[in-house]
């Protein structure tokens, strides 16, 4: 596990890109420092089981909280990603081999924390013929041997390189809930995410609820990469014409000067303007606020999504 506690060490990959000035943050996004005994004792937890957490690679603002909570987003298939997004902060360069019991090892965390709902997210892998589709099925069924009343949330990257089995594979393995972020507006794609394409992951979302009309879809986005509010709203048309269920709207925090500059610092105002605008597009849930990140209290909010479908079907 690499040295967390220095960001710029852990990117030498990213080192061609030129230095980004980081503004202040404005007081309603700073967090303080983790150091409570249920953070310290989820952090031993994740090293005794060798296991990656998305909290630590990302560096999410959240951590603190979350893992005082035993709540960990674990990060299978490793910590070296194939693509180079601007905005994230996990490594880039060649993974190392998928390890076979990995998808044991998470579902044993799963069960010493006790969790009612989970989140499984992974690095992209364009290395491997299906992208890490099978190892997130693995998982999945891992998980329901082990802890049959967890429901479980996978936070999947788009598969842009291969055939459809591979979204079809992971949605056989029946998560409650299909999350894959598409991260940003399409305009910003070329700076920000240069090795996707929005309308593939659209379309990726869309086939998800095709193959199985019960299973929840999520989605999220960043703002303060330099979007303009029109763009936004286009992006949640775009989502509910995907039939997504869940958006999530958070504030884009830049990780290291290497990385895509913060273009702005979104107001919580504005926040919440996007939360009422998306309720009235016909999402079942909203989660938008500086803090809002693709997994946080993401088991309270499965409890919400779920309750908002039946007052839905109820009211037909």
């Amino acid at each position: 596990m690499r040295d967390l506690t220095d960001p710029a060490s852990r990117h030498p990959e990213k080192a061609h890109r030129p230095d980004q000035a980081q503004p202040r943050k404005p007081a309603w996004i700073r967090v303080k420092a983790p150091t409570s005994p249920g953070y310290r004792a989820t952090a031993a937890l994740m090293r005794e089981h060798r296991l990656t957490t998305v909290c630590e690679e990302a560096g999410c603002p959240n951590i603190g909280e979350c893992w005082a909570q035993g709540h960990a987003t674990m990060m299978i298939m490793g910590e070296i990603c194939t693509r180079g997004c601007t905005f994230c902060n996990v490594a880039t360069g060649r993974p190392d081999a998928l390890d076979p019991f990995e998808p044991g090892r998470v579902a044993d965390a799963v069960a010493r924390l006790g969790l009612s709902h989970v989140v499984v997210t992974s690095v992209d892998r364009d290395d491997l013929p299906d992208g890490g589709a099978e190892h997130f099925a693995m998982t999945i069924r891992a998980i329901r041997r082990r802890s049959p009343g967890t429901t479980i949330e996978v936070l999947v990257p788009d598969f842009l390189r291969c055939g459809p089995e591979a979204l079809e594979t992971v949605v056989a393995a029946r998560p409650d809930v299909f999350n894959h972020n598409l991260e940003t507006v399409p305009g910003l794609y070329p700076e920000v995410r240069p090795g996707a394409r929005y309308f593939h992951s659209l379309r990726l979302l869309q086939r998800a609820k095709e193959l199985d009309p019960a299973l929840f879809t999520k989605s999220g986005i960043m703002v303060g990469l330099g979007e303009d509010r029109q763009a936004v709203l286009q992006v949640m048309d775009d989502m509910r014409s995907a039939d997504v269920d869940f958006l999530t709207i958070g504030q884009y925090l830049q990780p290291t000067p290497k990385h895509h500059r913060v273009d702005r610092f979104v107001t919580p105002e504005e926040f919440a303007a996007y939360e009422a605008a998306a309720r009235g597009k016909g999402f079942l849930m909203v989660s938008a606020s500086p803090l809002t990140r693709s997994s946080y209290h993401a088991g309270e909010d499965f409890a919400r999504l779920r309750a908002a479908r039946e007052a839905r079907l109820a009211a037909r």
